[in-house]
């Protein structure tokens, strides 16, 4: 059978927390939590799944969480969105991701897209016959280098993707930053598709610089957002996307033919939850900070150098002082024989750049980051 992406395997995440299960280590690889959700959000939940909520929601999304999450990104980031025609909810953020490039990408279209980037881009885009071009992030504080930016771009270029805060890296983009790409763009029909996933963890008083912030970017870009980051439940798979009015409907029309809706008893439950805790999001910053300075203090006694991540719940570290193998079969060794799993950072790229650094998740109960860092400061 001949293959539409002949270059792509199954996804890292995937391998590592196979290879983890299956060597009973310690899984700092994918980016989940091992600690549940908010009790009152699955006291919604419990309640409308036993409510009758359970056949089709709106292709949309339920228009009670559409309304919350208008209200929600309105208090943020001073936008103002109308809930009907440009917020749509999706099962997961990479849906909202892959929806937003098939939307816009046509046969032989320029997408850039910086590495260490996020693996759904790439193939997202050759899906939709469209060209990706990477660039790489500047080190060591993995930057954009604008310059650069404003060189690739041509008249094929169709949509840039930008990730703030970062996975992998932990680094975040400035107001300076997206003033600068909103000048690279101007009066071009270039896109932006703003993957914000991460909004909620920004470390050390810094402020998540969304795209709707941007009254210029605003009218340009889908803004994805998730819910999974920000309740702890990654597995419920729910995401949204906030975008203009005729953007949205370009969005809408891949959407319903990708997954049409998501669960209506989580999307009920979500609503509520919005309205009666609103502060939830605003905590998470020093929470996730607290599990930052308490796994980088602890792993401060190993070999491996780190600069602590500025966002995100995840933490890069060179390992240059312990081995010297590539960081795939680093990775392979310290999951299978040490019993701490993590994410080699070549995945992220399209060319290995043959530095020696990984990527931990510390999104994780204390006693966890605990066990593990016990290990780490061994090797």
């Amino acid at each position: 059978m001949r293959s539409k992406l002949p270059q792509v395997g199954t996804t890292i995440f995937t391998v590592m927390t196979r290879m983890a299960q299956q060597h009973k280590a310690i899984n700092l690889s994918q980016g989940f939590p091992d600690f549940d959700c908010p009790p009152a959000l699955l006291e919604r939940v419990s309640f409308y799944l036993n409510d009758r909520r359970n056949q089709y929601a709106p292709m949309t999304g339920v228009p009670e969480l559409r309304e919350q999450i208008a209200r929600k990104l309105s208090g943020l980031y001073g936008c103002s969105l109308d809930a009907d025609q440009e917020i749509t909810v999706t099962s997961g953020a990479t849906e909202a991701l892959f929806d937003a490039i098939q939307a816009v990408i046509d046969r032989d279209d320029e997408v850039i897209m910086f590495d260490p980037a996020y693996d759904s881009y790439d193939p997202s885009v050759r899906l939709a016959g469209g060209k990706p071009v990477h660039l790489q992030l500047r080190l060591p504080d993995y930057s954009i280098d604008w310059q650069q930016v404003e060189e690739r771009i041509n008249d094929r270029t169709r949509l840039i993707i930008i990730n703030s805060p970062h996975n992998p890296s932990g680094s975040v983009l400035s107001a300076e930053d997206l003033n600068t790409l909103a000048g690279l763009i101007r009066d071009r029909d270039i896109y932006v598709l703003s993957d914000e996933v991460y909004e909620h963890m920004v470390f050390d008083g810094g402020l998540h610089q969304s795209v709707l912030r941007h009254p210029e970017l605003r009218e340009k870009s889908f803004a994805v957002f998730s819910f999974g980051k920000t309740y702890h439940a990654t597995g419920w798979k729910m995401a949204y996307c906030a975008a203009p009015a005729a953007m949205t409907a370009e969005f809408r029309k891949v959407h319903q033919f990708v997954t049409f809706t998501s669960a209506s008893f989580l999307q009920y439950a979500l609503a509520d939850f919005m309205r009666d805790c609103p502060q939830h999001p605003l905590e998470l910053p020093a929470f996730y900070q607290d599990k930052r300075d308490y796994f980088c203090e602890r792993l401060s006694h190993s070999r491996f150098s780190f600069k602590p991540s500025a966002g995100t719940y995840f933490q890069c570290v060179d390992y240059s002082a312990i081995s010297e193998l590539d960081d795939v079969s680093f990775v392979n060794w310290m999951t299978q024989e040490k019993g701490v799993a993590a994410i080699p950072l070549s995945a992220f790229y399209e060319t290995t750049p043959g530095s020696r650094v990984i990527r931990f998740c510390f999104c994780k109960d204390n006693s966890t980051l605990e066990q593990a860092t016990e290990i780490l400061c061994r090797l």
